[in-house]
């Protein structure tokens, strides 16, 4: 997500998780044969407190398939859609007349270019958006912030739900009050669409909260190939982006002063590392008043 406000409405730390003896949380997942959408299927299924009432993919061949059957976990009893509103729709009923806190949950992992339909959609639905897609503009945040506020739906924006990544970001945020020179580098796999990471300028945003210029020019740069310093925000800041296979979700932020550098760096291996944060993000939405950018808001 790209220049985004790091909180949308307010909420306590404190709110409750389901309670052992309610029903269980109604969960839709989004992209559910992806990379990501796969690892949310098998947390959700395996969670006692949450139930999968929707899989939702456009993978060609899919349809109507059962979604653990397709992942190999055995049959669900869930049927893969293409039809988002439909299975949208499906989930909202099934849920109607649960009560307030209780209505059913969107986990989002497909594409940039749908993510904000989708998020929408879920929200004109009554169905709470937990959104892992990365590549919502600013001003598709702040109407999606407004629509939710209005609808009286909370939901929540996650550019990353690893628990590390969070600490990285409010260490980067701490350093920068003492350094004015720094770089973020990210590196993910070759299939991400959406560069740079909505994680990294997440990061950079809670650095840029000091409201101060960074790497103040020393000389006049010249580059020979274009690109090749990084994409440079208005606060100075330069973000670099790699792609490349073998590689899952890597972050560094590098800080520098005479006679020293200071390096904070964040190693995904496995995206079994994000369902922690997915739970959790889950099982609090339904509390929420409105929308919340960043898991740093539910900790």
């Amino acid at each position: 997500c790209s220049n985004a406000p790091t909180a949308m409405t307010s909420f306590s730390a404190d709110a409750p998780a389901a309670s052992p003896a309610a029903a269980p949380i109604a969960v839709v997942v989004a992209g559910a044969l992806g990379r990501m959408g796969a690892e949310v299927v098998k947390a959700v299924t395996a969670a006692p407190d949450c139930r999968l009432v929707g899989a939702i993919d456009t993978s060609a061949g899919r349809e109507g398939a059962d979604v653990g059957s397709a992942l190999g976990l055995g049959e669900l009893e869930v049927a893969i859609t293409s039809d988002f509103e439909g299975c949208l729709c499906q989930a909202s009923q099934a849920v109607r007349t649960a009560g307030p806190g209780q209505g059913a949950v969107l986990v989002d992992f497909t594409h940039p270019s749908v993510v904000y339909e989708h998020c929408r959609a879920a929200i004109a639905y009554g169905v709470h958006p937990v959104i892992g897609t990365t590549g919502l503009t600013t001003a598709q945040l702040a109407d999606l912030a407004t629509f939710a506020d209005k609808a009286g739906v909370g939901g929540a924006v996650i550019p990353n739900f690893s628990v590390g990544m969070v600490l990285l970001q409010q260490a980067a945020a701490a350093a920068a009050r003492f350094y004015d020179f720094a770089e973020l580098t990210e590196l993910h796999h070759n299939r991400k669409a959406d560069a740079p990471s909505g994680t990294c300028i997440k990061t950079a945003e809670l650095m840029e909260e000091l409201g101060k210029r960074f790497n103040p020019a020393h000389v006049e740069e010249h580059e020979s190939l274009e690109g090749c310093r990084g994409g440079l925000r208005p606060s100075g800041l330069r973000l670099h982006a790699m792609r490349l296979p073998g590689l899952v979700a890597h972050q560094e932020v590098m800080f520098g002063a005479p006679g020293e550098t200071y390096t904070l760096r964040h190693d995904t291996i496995d995206r079994g590392a994000y369902m922690p944060g997915v739970l959790l993000t889950l099982r609090r939405v339904r509390q929420l008043q409105g929308l919340v950018y960043g898991l740093e808001r539910l900790l």
